[in-house]
């Protein structure tokens, strides 16, 4: 998400870290040569409240004191907001191994496939929360909620990440919402498993809840960042912001990244094609763009969440996102 960051490691020193991002600086390498080219809203500082995020101070957790910060409250019966969105036709557990990505080109190899038409989630790959469960604190202090493993369920066709307007705590902070997140982080404190990948397609189908205002509700993103903290690289293949669909990718000064003001809610399909030295989005496997700016060479792990932003309450909405797959793919 927007200057969201991976919890610091062992290693790493500060408890939180300021990302200076010059949202107006998009990269001259940003492309949009299909037909969406006149519907792509390039963010332009001081236009807007969401285009003036140029400082955001991003919570990481101390590995040290990781034990000390979680918290077993939350345990409350989890109640489906009003706004519920239509469900996806049910998939069979396995994708065709000849599958491949939704409009980019080549021959690849599916490595991940997490169609989340079961009954529970798949701990093997995934752990609801941000480095704990039960209730947990925010990725980034812009937020207006802590998560809760509560929010998170699978209805037998989508995984549901909902966002409740339930007061919750964490931080020692009381606000006025509920989220919810899952990750695949391997090293965020589970036993064994997780998912991360070097190169290759992520691709999410996902609904996106609606705000009263008819534009994409709260803050719901699908992205991936690399472990350790210290190889600091992030792709925001969907963030929600100020109620438009936007990609990002965020190294450790900057984030180029381009909104497409014709997404509206509903279901989509959201794709990243990470290569050596470049990145490039596709939105219902229409090409959006490419950044080719200071892309990681390191493993990254994928994180699904749907959070509130405190920068625009009028967005806010007691509603769930759904997500009916997440696939990886890599080269032959």
């Amino acid at each position: 998400m927007l200057s969201f960051a991976a919890p610091i490691r062992p290693a790493a020193a500060a408890a939180t870290l300021a990302i200076a991002m010059t949202l107006g600086a998009v990269s001259a390498s940003a492309s949009t040569d299909n037909n969406r080219e006149g519907n792509i809203h390039h963010l332009r500082e001081a236009h807007g409240r969401h285009e003036r995020r140029d400082t955001r101070a991003i919570h990481r957790h101390q590995a040290s004191k990781h034990h000390d910060k979680k918290h077993r409250s939350g345990n409350k019966k989890y109640t489906a907001p009003a706004t519920q969105a239509p469900r996806p036709t049910a998939t069979t557990a396995t994708v065709s191994a000849t599958a491949q990505p939704d409009g980019v080109s080549g021959n690849w190899r599916l490595v991940l496939d997490s169609e989340f038409d079961g009954s529970s989630l798949d701990t093997n790959i995934w752990r609801a929360g941000w480095w704990g469960t039960g209730i947990t604190d925010p990725v980034n202090t812009l937020e207006d909620d802590c998560y809760s493993s509560n929010n998170v369920a699978l209805s037998g066709t989508a995984l549901e990440l909902s966002v409740t307007h339930h007061a919750s705590t964490c931080k020692g902070h009381t606000y006025p919402y509920t989220g919810s997140l899952i990750d695949s982080d391997p090293t965020d404190g589970r036993a064994s498993g997780g998912f991360e990948y070097t190169y290759g397609v992520l691709e999410a189908r996902v609904y996106i809840p609606a705000a009263a205002s008819g534009a994409i509700a709260n803050w719901p993103a699908v992205w991936a960042v690399t472990t350790p903290s210290e190889t600091y690289g992030e792709d925001d293949l969907l963030e929600g912001l100020a109620g438009q669909a936007c990609y990002h990718y965020h190294d450790s000064a900057e984030a180029p990244g381009v909104c497409d003001v014709s997404l509206k809610p509903g279901w989509h399909t959201f794709d990243s094609d990470w290569r050596p030295g470049s990145i490039t989005y596709y939105y219902d496997g229409t090409k959006v763009g490419s950044i080719n700016s200071v892309v990681t060479t390191q493993p990254m792990y994928i994180i699904l969440s749907n959070t509130v932003d405190s920068e625009d309450p009028g967005l806010a909405s007691a509603s769930t996102m759904q997500v009916q797959y997440v696939r990886v793919w890599q080269q032959q």
